[in-house]
């Protein structure tokens, strides 16, 4: 039982759900707009309208089950944001094919453990990118049905016009042609899928051992989309810029599902993430809106040619999958034109997002805090020893419930257990505070904080402040360990182009303006952070660097 002032809100439960699956949803959207665009791929120069993707999803659908792929069967795809990506996405949830999303960033040991993990039969994969040789390290783990990769059957690798054969693999070209846009094989096979039926597996970032696989619905992803276009007022006007990359929820849902579940166009300025085509495609192409997490945005604010391109066009879009500083927050609506710019908060358990601020948010809640409950969720806020709700205003564990917590982690009941309660919360692991007005803060991760000499200190706290310096661009503060206080603080920081930054400015800066057992003891101006592939900074990798470089000794963090 729940009181007002206890750290527990709902969200609205109008609209109504999407109670269709990920293909009838996009099949109705085609027949009000056949002819609207729906994806722009700039660098490959492909340009889809509705009824154009439509036809080719189709026709790769009949052919992966001509392949001898069934609904349930899991297909991993290892490739780079492009058009094969999103017609893959399609093909495969309108029969039932649970597509598997794959890092491009992993290597031989990780490829080989997602593949098995979840039983691929088959997998597409973009053969090449800059030093990634893909089909390379398939060949080295012996290919499909060697003794390394035994349940998977088959490889279809992205091929472009003239590119020499890829012996024991098929081209996903000769493989699409093969299928037929009218097979009325898929769509007997799509009326029989339901929408709570699974259709995609992403596997969560570890940081020891091998990350998770979290299984996700039809319902789950395809709202989830849909919610985040509705709270920026997603219309079939909008052109929606993304960088992120589709292997995550970031760009295949928050991108991907949220333009087709609303008619807009979807627009890729590039494979990865470069700020020049980001911005670039901005202009020419006039995007109402673009996402990305904050590093990219800094990126694109502190590019030497940012004033020379004409942005006015864009008026809404999401920062997210890390914390948001708040002076880049502010940056960004003043010199991007971002006045509607929104933040979102989630965990690609929960397919992702379960807080997002909306257009009309006051600025000051935009820049300070993630927002408030999705539509048709359930958030509160706990006491992680006692699982009780916390009263207003009081820091605890995040959890939600609803529609968009995934089923669970692939073959790992206990894991999942531990997760997702019996009664259907999912426990995120993350700090928060909720207000008066049910707006959320993240304060940090449980396992993120540092005790030093008894005193709790949040990483996210000191990183806000010191954002504040005039030469700093970017910072991250970690825990490391010490033998007098437990714990002590350590700022990795990248000053702005131009600038140089030493360390006793950024302490001079500290001095009398935060307590000082929160001035970091160790600080490092770097040139850059290591990164995940989907743009989250590996705070774990800087505590091992920095224990390296100091002889510590340091925990691994789950």
């Amino acid at each position: 039982m729940t009181t007002p002032l206890d750290s527990y809100a709902r969200g609205a439960t109008e609209p109504p759900l999407i109670e269709q699956t990920i293909g009838d949803c996009f099949d109705a959207v085609t027949a009000r707009q056949p002819d609207a665009l729906a994806l722009i791929s700039r660098h490959e120069g492909i340009r889809l309208t509705y009824r154009q993707l439509q036809a080719q999803a189709n026709q790769l659908a009949s052919a992966l089950l001509a392949s001898g792929l069934s609904p349930g069967d899991r297909l991993g795809i290892w490739a780079l944001n492009s058009a094969a990506w999103l017609i893959t996405q399609l093909a495969t949830a309108k029969v039932g094919v649970i597509l598997v999303n794959l890092n491009p960033a992993y290597r031989m040991a990780e490829v080989e453990y997602a593949l098995n993990k979840v039983g691929c039969k088959a997998l597409v994969v973009q053969p090449r990118y800059k030093t990634s040789d893909y089909v390379g390290m398939l060949r080295e783990l012996g290919g499909a049905g060697g003794a390394r990769l035994p349940k998977l059957e088959k490889i279809y690798w992205i091929d472009q016009p003239g590119d020499a054969d890829e012996p024991g693999m098929t081209r996903f070209s000769a493989l699409l042609a093969s299928g037929a846009a009218d097979d009325p094989h898929v769509a007997g096979i799509q009326r029989t899928l339901r929408n709570v039926n699974p259709i995609n597996i992403q596997f969560t970032s570890g940081t020891t051992g091998f990350p998770k696989a979290a299984t996700l619905t039809h319902r789950g992803i395809l709202n989830n989309g849909f919610f985040v276009g509705e709270a920026q007022r997603f219309t079939a006007q909008d052109r929606l810029c993304s960088p992120m990359p589709l292997f995550h929820c970031f760009g295949m849902v928050m991108c991907n599902l949220n333009c087709l579940s609303h008619g807009a166009t979807i627009v890729y300025p590039d494979h990865g993430f470069d700020p020049v085509a980001v911005l670039q495609a901005v202009q020419d192409e006039r995007c109402t809106a673009l996402y990305g997490v904050p590093a990219m945005f800094i990126a694109e604010l502190q590019h030497p040619r940012f004033a020379q391109f004409d942005l006015s066009s864009l008026r809404t879009g999401i920062m997210s999958g890390a914390p948001c500083p708040i002076e880049v927050m502010k940056q960004v609506v003043d010199k991007m034109h971002l006045s509607q710019i929104t933040i979102a908060y989630g965990m690609t358990e929960t397919s992702p997002v379960s807080c997002q601020s909306s257009i009309d948010t006051p600025l000051d809640r935009r820049v300070s805090t993630v927002g408030q409950v999705q539509p048709h969720l359930e958030i509160k806020i706990i006491d992680p020893g006692s699982g009780s709700t916390v009263p207003r205003g009081q820091q605890g564990e995040f959890c939600t419930r609803g529609y968009s917590v995934m089923q669970g982690y692939w073959g790992e009941e206990a894991r999942t257990r531990e997760a997702i309660d019996t009664e259907g919360w999912m426990h995120t692991g993350d700090l928060a505070t909720m207000d008066a007005e049910g707006y959320i803060k993240i304060v940090g991760r449980i396992k993120d904080m540092v005790i030093r000499g008894g005193e709790n200190v949040y990483p996210r706290e000191i990183e806000e402040f010191l954002y504040r310096h005039p030469k700093i661009q970017d910072v991250q503060v970690v825990g490391l360990p010490d033998e007098k206080y437990g714990e002590e603080l350590c700022a990795w920081i990248i000053a702005k182009a131009g600038q140089t930054i030493t360390e006793d400015e950024v302490r001079a800066f500290c001095q009398g303006q935060i307590a000082h057992y929160k001035i970091p003891r160790y600080i490092s101006v770097v040139s850059e952070f290591p990164m995940t592939a989907s743009g989250k900074i590996q705070k774990f990798r800087i505590r091992e660097m920095m224990a390296e470089k100091l002889g510590l000794k340091v925990a691994h963090t789950a």
